[in-house]
């Protein structure tokens, strides 16, 4: 079965920067698993798997605007140190995750204050362009629940 809109994917990934240092793996763990065509990975992820298949392995750069976008450099901002969710104490330099009106988000802790913190709003990978190494492992049709809820069920997807 070929990968096209409302297929769940199982994948493996290697995440490296342009410099080859690795940022992120699935070696090792569960492959991750995608509900196709529902925005659930990078635009520039998705092109590339679209129309492959299981068994399929390929390697793809990722510019900033197909990956996470550009960085601004004006996206400082300070909120309470109550609305971080995440592991403390914090530090600069830190990922935390902040609930907003757009669901949840990651920012870098840029200087923490005892009430208060500046964090910078840019996605940590804004800005770079991104190496894939994939792996697809599996290609399935994806459940109706799956289709209305957004998301792939299931080992590597979302549980409920």
């Amino acid at each position: 079965m070929k990968i096209t809109k409302d297929s769940v994917v199982q994948f493996h990934y290697t995440l490296k920067n342009d410099e080859g240092e690795l940022i992120e793996s699935s070696e090792g763990l569960e492959p991750t698993a995608s509900l196709h065509g529902h925005g659930s990975m990078i635009k520039g992820m998705e092109k590339a798997m679209e129309g492959r298949e299981a068994g399929d392995e390929f390697s793809i750069s990722v510019e900033p605007e197909d990956g996470y976008g550009e960085r601004f450099d004006d996206s400082i901002q300070r909120i309470p140190v109550k609305h971080l969710i995440g592991k403390q104490p914090w530090r600069p330099g830190m990922i935390a995750t902040v609930q907003t009106e757009k669901g949840q988000r990651q920012v870098s802790i840029v200087k923490v204050g005892k009430f208060m913190v500046k964090v910078d709003t840019n996605h940590p990978l804004a800005g770079q362009t991104l190496h894939f190494d994939i792996q697809i492992v599996d290609v399935r049709e994806a459940s109706a629940e799956e289709i209305s809820h957004g998301h792939a069920h299931g080992a590597g997807g979302h549980q409920h």
